[in-house]
C-alpha cells in the first residue's frame, strides 16, 4: 500500500478545535444508525480493504470488521481524541486488521489501494467537495465502490438559523466577526454531479429528512454541546458564555413540536470508479 502525504491546509482547520471524542460516543446513537443502514448498503466478500473515513470513535468500524473476517479496515479521522478512542476500542480485538490514521478526508494516505469506501457523518465538514471526491477516487482500486451518508439540503436548518441570530446578539456579536461556516450541506443533483466529474460512475444521490428527537433538555443541550454547536462555541473564550449560548438554544427548542427535535437531512452517495480509471 503506497502512503501520500496528508496535506491539511487552512480551508481545513475551520473545525477549530478537536473533538469531546468521550461525550461524542455517548451521544452519537444518531449517527451510529444511519450509518448501520449505510454500511447494510455496502456489498462486501469479507476479505476487502476498506476504508472508514471519519471514522470517529470507531462504534460503526466495529461492525465493519465483523464483516470483514479476512479483511482489513483503514481508518481516518482528523479528531486524535477521537482516534485514541478508537485504538481503544478495537485495537484489542481486531489487532492489525485495523489501522487507524490522521489524515483529511480530501488528502486521503492510500492511493488506489482501497476496494472500498465507507463513510457517515462527515462529507459536510469537508468545505471543497470536488476535490474531496477526486480524492476518494483515487484511493480506491478500479471498480471500488463509495457508499457514503453525510448532512446534506436543509440539514439542521431551524438551529443553524437559530445560532446565527444568536452570533448577532450584544453578547455574543465581539466574538464572531471572524465566523465562517464550517459546513457544506450539498444538494442530491450537485452532488452526483460532482462525482461524475470526479470520474465515478453508476452514481446514485438521495436527499431525505430524518428528525431526530431528544428526550428532554439535558440531553439536548449535552448532543448540540458535543456535535452540532461546536464549531460555534469555538469562538467563545468563556465558558459561562458557552452554556449562555446553548442553554438559550435550549430554551428555543423546548417550545417546538415536538420538543427538542433536530431536523436532520441525509444525503446518500453511492458511485464506482470505473474499472478502466479515467
Amino acid at each position: 500500500m503506497y502512503f501520500a502525504q496528508s496535506l491539511l491546509s487552512s480551508q481545513y482547520s475551520s473545525l477549530m478545535s478537536d473533538w469531546n471524542a468521550a461525550s461524542y460516543h455517548q451521544v452519537s446513537s444518531p449517527q451510529f444508525d444511519w450509518g448501520n443502514a449505510v454500511l447494510d448498503r455496502l456489498p462486501l466478500a469479507g476479505d476487502e480493504l476498506v476504508l472508514d473515513v471519519g471514522c470517529g470513535t470507531g462504534r460503526l468500524t466495529e461492525k465493519l470488521l465483523d464483516r470483514l473476517p479476512r479483511g482489513r479496515v483503514l481508518g481516518i479521522d482528523l479528531s486524535s481524541s477521537m482516534l485514541v478512542v478508537a485504538r481503544d476500542s478495537l485495537r484489542s480485538r481486531f489487532g492489525n486488521r485495523v489501522h487507524l490514521v490522521l489524515a483529511h478526508a480530501a488528502a486521503l494516505p492510500a492511493l488506489g489501494a482501497a476496494d472500498a469506501i465507507f463513510s457517515t457523518a462527515t462529507f459536510h465538514w469537508v468545505l471543497d467537495h470536488p476535490r474531496l471526491f477526486r480524492s476518494l477516487y483515487a484511493a480506491l482500486k478500479p471498480g471500488g465502490l463509495l457508499v457514503a451518508q453525510c448532512g446534506g439540503g436543509a440539514n439542521i436548518a431551524r438551529l443553524h438559523d437559530r445560532a446565527a441570530e444568536l452570533m448577532r446578539d450584544t453578547r455574543f456579536a465581539p466574538y464572531f466577526t471572524s465566523w465562517e461556516e464550517p459546513w457544506e450541506f450539498s444538494d442530491a443533483a450537485t452532488t452526483a454531479r460532482r462525482l461524475e466529474e470526479a470520474g465515478f460512475e453508476a452514481v446514485h444521490t438521495r436527499l431525505f429528512p430524518s428528525p431526530v428527537v431528544q428526550p428532554d433538555a439535558h440531553a439536548y443541550q449535552t448532543f448540540i454541546t458535543t456535535v452540532i454547536c461546536r464549531p460555534h462555541l469555538a469562538y467563545l473564550p468563556e465558558q459561562s458564555l458557552q452554556n449562555a449560548f446553548v442553554e438559550h438554544l435550549t430554551e428555543q427548542a423546548s417550545r417546538d413540536n415536538p420538543p427538542f427535535e433536530l431536523d436532520y437531512w441525509r444525503l446518500d452517495l453511492d458511485a464506482r470508479k470505473p474499472l478502466a480509471s479515467r
